[in-house]
């Protein structure tokens, strides 16, 4: 029976060694699947790192974005991908949500509704579960702050009016922003979307506290409530 001999960066032709063509091109010349190639250093019985990272790939549609939504225990449905393997493509992902969430968003003022979108993009848009998040701004809209008031699983989230206001009021905002996710891409609000948007505004309302906008992101794409002419 033959076996198989399990590759390692090391043994491959030096051209095709994705460590050696990063410090020889720079970083930017390797593909997805080369990038975390590196971060796994090996493959399996039967495929090279690159090999193995290019399947993984394949089964998100070749979406950076597809696979930082996907769990360990996905990561490890992969033969040659164990525990600490998982763990280290994910830390590198997150990396770079990071590195997204401090360069996307420059502005200090909210003017339009894609504005408030590019900020929150970076925090949930990869997200497999629901949060809902509030963004307070000053009378000329400029951001005071922004917190995570709820999160739950894919089905919704539950929302307390007087969680949200208390910091409103605490930071004496004149207006606010509020925004949740659909993990499964749909972008029209539900029932229970446009009920807890009413019950906000009007609770607001008596706090002389303006809702401008209610933004719902699912898969780099938003629905507006403003916008839409709902709210």
């Amino acid at each position: 029976m033959n076996e198989y001999k399990k590759l390692n960066i090391k043994d491959w032709a030096e051209e095709d060694r994705p460590r050696e063509k990063l410090l020889k091109n720079g970083a930017r010349s390797l593909t997805d699947a080369e990038l975390i190639a590196i971060l796994i250093g090996s493959g399996n019985t039967e495929e090279t790192a690159v090999e193995l990272s290019k399947r993984i790939l394949s089964t998100t549609g070749n979406n950076l974005n597809e696979l930082g939504r996907k769990s360990i225990d996905y990561l490890q449905g992969f033969k040659g991908i164990g525990e600490a393997k998982a763990i280290t493509i994910m830390a590198a992902l997150e990396l770079g949500k990071r590195r997204k969430e401090a360069e996307v968003f420059t502005k200090k003022t909210i003017t339009v509704s894609k504005d408030a979108f590019e900020y929150f993009l970076p925090v949930m848009g990869d997200l497999n579960h629901e949060e809902f998040w509030v963004l307070l701004l000053d009378r000329g809209n400029k951001i005071q702050d922004s917190f995570r008031i709820s999160q739950g699983g894919i089905s919704g989230t539950v929302i307390d009016v007087r969680i949200i206001l208390k910091p409103a009021l605490e930071k004496q905002s004149s207006n606010i922003i509020l925004c949740h996710n659909h993990p499964s891409g749909i972008l029209h609000p539900s029932q229970a979307d446009r009920q807890i948007t009413t019950k906000i505004k009007d609770a607001a309302k008596l706090m002389d506290i303006s809702v401008l906008d209610h933004i719902i992101i699912g898969q780099n794409k938003y629905f507006s409530f403003a916008d839409e002419g709902i709210l």
